[in-house]
């Protein structure tokens, strides 16, 4: 018969068992929905990793490209090789190089051939973060759903032994508060780093719309080239 944790478990008083047998202790008293709450932990815990590293803003937005850019062009070594360096050394990159194989054509054909690459390059900024949002808002649901299995848990065994017997009522309640604390342990940090990095985004995005307009008037004439902006 699995034990029942005391409060002094739930605590952290019990001083017996180690860190590590205390949250499998948690995870078994809590039910098998623990399981998927603890899934849903590790996979945003993967995502916030991975999108902390790939959105610094020295990797999507190398300082100083643009200006770089005007100094090839203007000693005429911007060639296709060049350009293709510019692709892929960076998202910000890849903006301007749409531009940049337009420069031939007008301003509007630069812009739209930019637009089109900024959506793309912005969809790629945006991965994993739609996963980021549906595990903040499955994981509380998944506590609700352990609590609704705790107390149907504890009215059968209240129904069948009685409420005499409080211990044996023990495993419902354990099961509906663990699941509850899980679900919105994990829900909570994870809903504001989605927001965080969404809001990243969106600045990332603005910021890098600005660096290609810029590119644009400064190879069109539209903007003097000593000019802090670039």
């Amino acid at each position: 018969m699995r034990r029942s944790l005391s409060p002094a478990d739930l605590f952290g008083c019990g001083g017996a068992n180690s860190e590590v047998t205390l949250l499998l202790e948690l995870m078994q008293a809590g039910g098998w929905l623990m399981w998927p709450i603890a899934a849903c932990s590790v996979i945003a815990t993967a995502i916030v990793i991975e999108r902390a590293w790939t959105l610094r803003r020295a990797r999507i937005m190398p300082a100083n490209l643009v200006a770089r850019i005007w100094q090839l062009h203007r000693q005429g070594q911007l060639t296709d090789e060049r350009i293709d360096e510019i692709r892929e050394a960076s998202p910000l990159g890849r903006m301007l190089a749409a531009g940049l194989v337009n420069r031939n054509h007008s301003r509007e054909v630069m812009k739209e051939a930019i637009g089109d690459t900024g959506r793309h390059v912005v969809a790629d900024l945006d991965r994993y973060l739609n996963t980021l949002g549906t595990i903040a808002s499955v994981s509380p649901l998944l506590g609700l759903l352990g609590t609704v299995v705790g107390m149907i848990k504890m009215f059968s065994v209240v129904m069948e032994s009685g409420t005499g017997n409080p211990q044996l009522m023990a495993g419902g309640i354990a099961t509906a508060l663990l699941t509850t604390a899980g679900g919105l342990f994990v829900a909570i940090p994870t809903l504001l780093l989605h927001r965080f990095f969404d809001s990243k985004v969106e600045r990332l995005a603005i910021d890098m719309e600005a660096q290609a307009l810029r590119l644009v008037e400064v190879l069109k004439g539209e903007r003097e080239v000593g000019e802090e902006s670039l």
